[in-house]
């Protein structure tokens, strides 16, 4: 679930979702609905987007006429591919859990701009990072953990096993999550500095049970279309992510640009036009990147810094509290 624009709206297909959930426990859709201008039947146009704001409205009257607080638990674990749009189905006949992700993070757009999605693999570890792009306001604790299992529940679906892996949040653990916390594939961790799945770097190389090179290509061909439709298509941003990373270290922006065939003027402002930067992309990489290094026990903090381009442990000790307020010690202490 996510926004699709600036003004935070979201395919209403997932608001579908959740009425017929809510309908489990007896709460008829025109009571869940109503004043919201919406009816089931407007649900169901593929074309119909609802905003955040109303999604927040409606997780509250949900939560309230059923009197179950962990209705995003549910809603994760009835999600499917197809759930997704054309972009599940082109992730559901992909070869690979590797190019499932690859897919995802190429066309959320299509979904939603108020989340993205980075994969980041550093050795025998892999993690999946949810970024918020937008506000999610009074439904991002619903939206948050209904993606993570549901991301579990549809991993499980795909490959015909269980992935395993850790799931972290960047938010307190609400009352009601114990009761749950047996159907999460691995470890929960509440209270972090970001949304993400911890995995093994293995699992990237699963074949899925639905491959389809050919019904893959048709489906992203389509995902192609909705790009250039939505005008949503930043491909220069998320080349810049992939070319970035070395294994020591970083490109400057002078080397990607080199590698992208343009100058580097012509690169910042590409990048400026989708709102993002060579800074603020660096940035984000070396988060991401610190966050699975600092798991690693056998690496100092002046290793890490080094890995991560920065000149000593004291800056990226001060880049880490900047990010998440904590010292990189804090982040290792269990």
């Amino acid at each position: 679930m996510g926004a699709g624009n600036a003004s935070g709206d979201l395919p209403a297909a997932y608001a579908l979702h959740l009425v017929d959930l809510a309908a489990r426990w007896g709460v008829a859709p025109d009571e869940l609905l109503s004043g919201l201008g919406l009816t089931r039947d407007s649900l169901t146009n593929p074309a119909a987007r609802i905003s955040l704001e109303t999604t927040g409205t409606l997780v509250k009257r949900a939560t309230a006429l059923t009197g179950e607080p962990g209705l995003a638990v549910f809603m994760g674990l009835q999600m499917r591919l197809s759930s997704h749009g054309y972009l599940g189905f082109a992730a559901m006949t992909a070869g690979t859990i590797r190019q499932a992700i690859e897919l995802a993070i190429r066309f959320v757009p299509t979904r939603t701009t108020a989340l993205g999605f980075h994969l980041h693999v550093e050795g025998e570890t892999a993690s999946l990072v949810f970024e918020e792009r937008a506000p999610l306001g009074e439904a991002r604790e619903f939206i948050l953990i209904a993606l993570m299992m549901g991301i579990a529940r549809i991993g499980r679906d795909i490959t015909k096993q269980e992935l395993g892996g850790d799931a972290y949040f960047a938010f307190a653990e609400p009352p009601y999550f114990q009761r749950f916390s047996h159907l999460a594939p691995g470890r929960i961790h509440f209270g972090q500095p970001s949304n993400r799945i911890v995995f093994a770097s293995s699992v990237l190389d699963l074949p899925l049970d639905m491959a389809d090179p050919v019904a893959m290509q048709l489906a992203r061909e389509q995902c192609e279309r909705e790009m250039q439709a939505l005008g949503r298509d930043d491909r220069t941003a998320a080349k810049v992510r992939e070319l970035l990373p070395l294994p020591e270290g970083y490109r400057s922006l002078e080397e990607i640009a080199q590698h992208l065939g343009v100058s580097p003027r012509t690169l910042k402002r590409r990048l400026a036009d989708a709102n993002t930067s060579y800074s603020e992309i660096l940035d984000e990489l070396r988060q991401e990147r610190a966050m699975l290094l600092l798991r690693d026990e056998s690496l100092s903090r002046e290793q890490i810094a080094e890995r991560l381009g920065y000149s000593d442990a004291a800056n990226f000790a001060r880049a880490f509290r900047r990010w998440t307020g904590r010292t990189p010690g804090m982040l290792r202490k269990p």
